[in-house]
């Protein structure tokens, strides 16, 4: 698959301003795992997009509008779709033997898991910290499921070491992307197995980094 750290930037309007639009377009053989709103769950997917949009972005129409802006980019076919307020064009890179991962992020609105509020079901916000990861070995479901797990495990681990005092904030994404086909499936992606242990480096790595320096 082409690397993460080939992602290009583009750009969309939104309220009368430009704003970045990451694109990664892996193409046809590539499976995902996401949470995001557009392309989300297990499945074949051919592209990520991570789309900076304006603070209080209150448009009602994620979805749409996410495959409005790949439409726009000249993605075809399925893929996923995150949004953001934080700078896209601050994203930051990271790999560890063949993983790889891309996080934006912002962390002005943060907080632990386990709140004590009721919670929210309506429209989902655009998230904050945004996590793309690319493995380069098949996964079964299981271990992409894992491997979701695992990415967030790292990216708390930055935000407690660099004293933000949160697991995140309430829109968190993520996205881990695996070849289809090839060599047999991958049944672990936990922190301790290969492939879970240099995902969780990657992602610990790029979560540090984006996350440095920002208002904690």
């Amino acid at each position: 698959m082409p690397a993460l750290a080939d992602s290009v930037l583009l750009d969309h309007e939104e309220d009368g301003r430009r704003w970045p639009l990451l694109v990664w377009a892996p193409g046809p053989g590539t499976r995902m795992v996401s949470s995001a709103v557009l392309g989300g769950g297990i499945g074949a997917r051919d592209w990520v997009v991570n789309a900076q949009v304006p603070p209080g972005y209150s448009r009602r129409d994620p979805v749409a509008h996410l495959g409005a802006l790949a439409a726009g980019a000249g993605l075809r076919g399925a893929g996923v779709g995150l949004m953001t307020a934080a700078s896209v064009g601050d994203r930051r890179f990271a790999a560890d033997g063949g993983a790889e991962a891309v996080v934006t992020a912002g962390i002005g609105v943060r907080g632990w898991a386990a709140a004590p509020d009721a919670g929210d079901v309506g429209t989902p916000r655009p998230g904050t910290i945004n996590i793309i990861v690319s493995l380069p070995v098949p996964l079964t479901d299981a271990a992409l499921v894992n491997a979701v797990a695992t990415a967030t495990e790292a990216k708390v681990q930055a935000l407690v070491e660099l004293g933000a005092d949160a697991s995140g904030t309430p829109t968190d994404a993520v996205c881990v992307a695996c070849p289809a086909a090839g060599a047999p499936a991958e049944p672990f992606a936990g922190p301790r197995s290969l492939w879970g242990a240099r995902l969780a480096r990657a992602v610990h790595r790029a979560t540090r980094e984006a996350c440095t320096g920002l208002p904690r």
